[in-house]
This record gives structure tokens, sequence and C-alpha cells, in this order.
């Protein structure tokens, strides 16, 4: 046999060793990422932003209120009222409670699955992966909302309505910052359970909360717990920013549940299901949601524009110290610039080295403003204070208090629109 053939056959081997080994990768690689879809592969197209659609009743941020909460059960054939169902007066009242919550909020949730390519094995080939999640129905113009990391990657988008109906997803928009993405369907309005929104300002813990969510492809399923915490920061997969004001939950939150919705007493979403602390990937009584007030400042941003507008100070970077925050730089023409905020100075010296003469800058960092407030709240570090910028609109006028030459002073400063 020729050296040539033998390599030939050689090569072959090898290649197949590797296809095979990336097959059986895919099968242990996929029952881990239900929630999370590979990142590789392109994202699917972006909707146009729909000129016809009107925010659905969500609480306002800065008030705190209530859109209208809901006073009864629809009595839709897909959903009767409590009293119609076979065995309720033989239930607890606790039991009721549970099947209320169910009967009111589980049309409104659906399952995601998704589609990507995912390189693995010795030869990085592609093979085929698939992600689940779930979502939650917005309104009846098909806008489903979910977690950015269920679609994250995914070149195919279905979703499935309780009707048991699959209807292909388009993207409208992401917001990373935030993990919170927008999916619209061409489902009939008849289809599509809107979901009712609560309030997350006014949440206690131990107060009692339901998750329903598609837990490993289980879909609509119920959870109970209790609210375990609040105000718990998550590091955003992407940006590498603080999620803030995470409610902290102990129902049992699995992969598949990402994207669903945390419920309270009265069928209300207070917030959206996002994530698990856990060594196994399962449910260990340590789950996370994004709070629906911050959903609020977002979804109708993503609808609307396909992005979200953020107040931009005009300070484009700072140095944390342990008095506060030392500005670095300034954006040209921005902000900050404008209302008079200080930077590092620029100090130029020119210096002779025997018949040359040459010019040295060097930066004096003690001419800096040092940030110590916005709106009188502390801010120790960049994240706190970036916090603080975004919970404002553009347009907006926040207090700076800064030290400048050892004196505390008060600087009003006019929020630009960033992204």
């Amino acid at each position: 046999m020729k050296r040539s053939t033998i390599l030939l056959c050689l090569a072959s081997a090898t290649a197949g060793a590797c296809f095979t080994l990336a097959l059986a990768e895919r099968s242990i690689v996929l029952s881990s990422m239900a929630q999370e879809p590979p990142a590789s592969g392109r994202i699917p197209p972006m909707a146009s932003p729909d000129p016809s659609w009107r925010p659905p009743p969500m609480p306002s941020a800065a008030l705190g209120s209530y859109g209208p909460p809901p006073t009864s059960l629809a009595t839709t054939p897909q959903q009767a009222p409590p009293a119609a169902l076979p065995g309720w007066d033989e239930l607890t009242a606790e039991e009721r409670v549970n099947v209320f919550v169910y009967q009111q909020a589980n049309r409104s949730v659906v399952n995601i699955n998704t589609r990507t390519m995912q390189s693995v094995g010795l030869l990085m080939l592609e093979v085929p992966a698939e992600g689940e999640g779930s979502g939650i129905v917005l309104d009846r113009f098909g806008h489903i909302l979910t977690n950015s990391h269920v679609v994250d990657g995914a070149r195919e988008i279905q979703v499935t309505l309780a009707n048991s109906k699959s209807y292909e997803a388009r993207l409208v928009g992401v917001d990373a910052a935030t993990d919170v993405a927008v999916l619209k369907i061409d489902a009939p309005a008849d289809a599509l359970a809107p979901i009712a929104f609560g309030n997350s300002n006014s949440l206690l813990v131990g107060q009692r909360v339901f998750a329903i969510g598609n837990p490993f492809g289980l879909e609509r399923t119920l959870t109970t717990g209790i609210i375990s915490s609040l105000n718990r920061s998550l590091p955003a997969r992407k940006t590498g920013r603080s999620i803030r004001s995470i409610i902290q939950i102990d129902a049992a939150i699995n992969p598949g549940n990402s994207g669903g919705p945390l419920l309270d007493c009265r069928g209300r979403m207070i917030g959206m299901n996002t994530a698990i602390a856990s060594r196994t990937g399962e449910s260990a009584g340590v789950g996370f949601a994004i709070p629906v007030n911050t959903l609020a400042r977002v979804v109708p941003q993503l609808i609307e524009r396909g992005k979200v507008i953020r107040p931009d100070s005009g300070i484009a970077r700072v140095y944390q110290t342990e008095k506060g925050l030392l500005i670095a730089s300034l954006a040209p023409g921005g902000a900050a610039e404008r209302a008079g905020l200080q930077g590092p100075r620029i100090v130029k010296q020119k210096k002779r080295q025997g018949p040359f003469v040459y010019e040295v800058q060097t930066v004096d960092r003690s001419a800096a403003d040092l940030i110590t407030a916005v709106d009188g709240q502390p801010v120790r570090t960049g994240d706190d204070f970036l916090t603080a910028i975004e919970a404002k609109s553009p347009g907006d006028t926040v207090v700076l208090t800064v030290i400048r030459d050892g004196q505390p002073r008060q600087v009003p400063l006019r929020l630009d629109a960033g992204e």
C-alpha cells in the first residue's frame, strides 16, 4: 500500500472519530444548556417597530402604581372561574390560592424553543443545538417577553402557546444589560392571553410567590415558595455590569424556567425568573427574578425602538477610590462638561536635554472632581453611579455631590440621551 494511501486512511479514521466524539459531546452539552442556548450563530431578523402598539398596563417605576388589578378570572372556554372547577369546594384555603393563581396566569406562559449551531469536538465541527426556555404574553399584538440569554445566538425561534399551536418568532429587541428580550409572533388575538402586571416596589421578604415555566420542557409547570431576600445583584452575562434589585426566591427554578413569570397571590406578575444558584445546574432552592418595575422601564422601549435609550451623564470614565469616584475623563461637549464638572488637568512642560528641547505631558489628577453622591445617595462604585443615573430619564436633572479643592459642592447635571 502506498504511503499516500495510508495517510489518507489515517486522516479519514481521525475525522470519523472526531465526528463521533462531537456527537457524543452534543448529547452531554445540550442537557445542561436548556436554559442558555449557545452564543454562536446569527440572530434572527429583527422585527420592525409596530406603530400601532400601545403599552399594556404596567406599573409606573417612578410612582409605584399598579395597573388595573384583576377582579375575577376570565370566563373564556379555556379558563373557568374557580368555583366552577371540579373539586373546588373540597380544597383548603391555601390550595384555592394555588389553583386561582394558576388559572389566572398559566395561559399567559409560552414555551420557547431555539435552534442554533454549536462548534464541538477537536475539529470544531458545527452541529445543530437546541435550547428551551419560557416566555410571557405581553399583549394581543403578539409580543412575547423572555430573557435575552434564552434567545441569544438562536437561528430559529419557535413559540408554543397554551393551545399547543407553535409560531415562528421574530426578535423585536434585546437589552443585555438587564437580560431582557422581546419577541413577536403572528398569532390570532383570541389565542393570546396577556399577563396581568403587579408591582415590585412593595414586596416583602416572606411573601408567598408562584413561578410558572417550562422546566426540562415540561410546559406550564407551577412551583411555589416565598421571597427569600430583596435587592440582590446579579452580574449581567455580557456587559460586565450588575442587574440590581433582583428578587431572591426559594420556589423551584430549573433549566427551562428562564423567562417565565414570578407571580403574587392575585396572579399578577411581579418579576421574571432569570437564574439559579446551583452547583449542579438544577434547583437548589435559590432562584432569582428580575423585578417587574425594571421590566416596565425596559420593555416599552424595546417594542418601540428595538433598544433601550438610557440617560448619559457625559462622564466617560472614573477611578474608584475609598472616598468616592474620581473623574478620569469627560465626553467632549457632553452633559458633565457643560455642567462644569472637572476631570484631570493635562500639564505640559518643556524640558531641555543638551541641545534638544522637548515637551512632556503629565496628568494632574488632583484637579479632578471626586463624586461622592447622586441626589444625596452615596455612590462608592461605578456600578452604584450608573444605577443611580439609569433610574432617571434623558432630560432629567440630577444633583451630583463632588469634592473640589477639598470642599463639597452641589453640581446640577441635565442628562443627555445615550445607549
